[in-house]
């Protein structure tokens, strides 16, 4: 499987937090072809190392769960109640079609909702809560839905991955497997230079990201690198709608974006400029200056600190089904990755200097 189609896969493949299993087993069947190890903890974190004698230890990382949901309650009459799994935006939620994973496997189904014309009009100007929307899998009981679902079945938006002009592409959950891409991505270019290669890289796939950084903090206390750069999604503030004095001026093809502030490591984000600089890889800014909201946030601060930095892929439309990337910025970001971990010396560490 080359890059390009492993992205795809890995987009299609539902991966909801607390559902990953089977995002996780198209990345390790990926990285076993480079890596000199792979490993699975108790909960599903995946690692992938290279040159495990190295020093120092490198630590590459997204993480593969995506936004869904979880079949809370059947009716009677065969209707399926939800709840969200992740920062859902129930603007989006109803008109859609989507997936139940089934014991017995998948199963179609559309989110529903009372019809414009059957609303008042106050109602019409508000967002629905989750409870009051409904999944139709086209039973008429109870007892012919229990036959293809479950309550605490996982289910996702039927959305998957869609080329598109410029390079670009969409599709659901792009958040952010395409970070546990950009760390398989990363290792394997890393490896084909391993010979040059003085650090010990590991590249970890974690879990339930969306959930509370879950599988950062079971990441980080593992594996304890003397350094981590994690990639996860970031806003693309180009389009229409979007202030750039409030939420910044990050451009999609401009290449990845590094974050300032925060859990932000300065000599670190020294040392990626460098990098890219050498490697001719455009890199942006953004600002973040109480906290970065990717798996950074948790591992920066494990067993007495790990400098760390959050590097970001432009992505509009971000916890939608129509999430967009451009394809170079995703390629970049790999390669400042690689780069990063090759132009390591042996033995080096990146604490701030007084």
């Amino acid at each position: 499987m080359k890059p390009y189609e492993f992205l795809k896969t890995l987009l299609n493949t539902p991966s909801p937090s607390g559902f990953e299993t089977r995002g996780q087993k198209v990345w390790v069947d990926y990285v076993y072809r480079f890596a000199d190890s792979v490993e699975i903890d108790s909960y599903g974190n995946a690692f992938a190392t290279l040159n495990p004698g190295g020093d120092p230890c490198v630590l590459i990382s997204g993480h593969v769960d995506e936004l869904g949901f979880m079949v809370s309650h059947i009716s009677d009459e065969g209707y399926l109640s939800i709840k969200g799994i992740g920062g859902i935006d129930n603007t989006l939620v109803r008109g859609q079609r989507v997936t139940i994973h089934g014991e017995n496997g998948p199963v179609p189904g559309v989110t529903g909702l009372l019809a414009i014309h059957l609303q008042e009009l106050d109602d019409r100007k508000k967002v629905p809560d989750l409870h009051t929307m409904h999944i139709d899998i086209g039973v008429s009981s109870r007892k012919e839905a229990e036959k293809l679902v479950s309550v605490g079945d996982a289910v996702t938006y039927s959305a998957e991955f869609q080329e598109l002009a410029g390079g670009r592409f969409a599709a659901r959950g792009c958040d952010n497997r395409i970070g546990s891409w950009a760390a398989a991505e990363g290792l394997r270019l890393a490896s084909l230079k391993k010979g040059k290669l003085k650090a010990r890289l590991v590249a970890v796939s974690t879990i339930q990201e969306e959930n509370g950084l879950y599988g950062a903090s079971m990441a980080g206390y593992r594996v304890h690198p003397d350094v981590a750069l994690v990639v996860d999604v970031t806003h693309s503030t180009d389009i229409p709608n979007c202030s750039k004095t409030k939420h910044g001026d990050v451009k999609m093809g401009n290449g990845p974006v590094i974050s300032i502030g925060s859990v932000n490591h300065p000599v670190v984000n020294a040392r990626l400029r460098k990098v890219g600089k050498k490697a001719g890889i455009p890199l942006q800014t953004e600002v973040n200056p109480r906290w970065s909201g990717t798996d950074a946030d948790a591992i920066f601060k494990t067993k007495g600190g790990i400098p760390t930095t959050s590097i970001g892929v432009p992505n509009r439309y971000m916890h939608s089904p129509v999430e967009m990337i451009q394809y170079s910025d995703l390629e970049q970001t790999a390669e400042l990755l690689a780069a990063f971990a090759l132009d390591c010396g042996k033995g080096e560490r990146f604490g701030v200097k007084l």
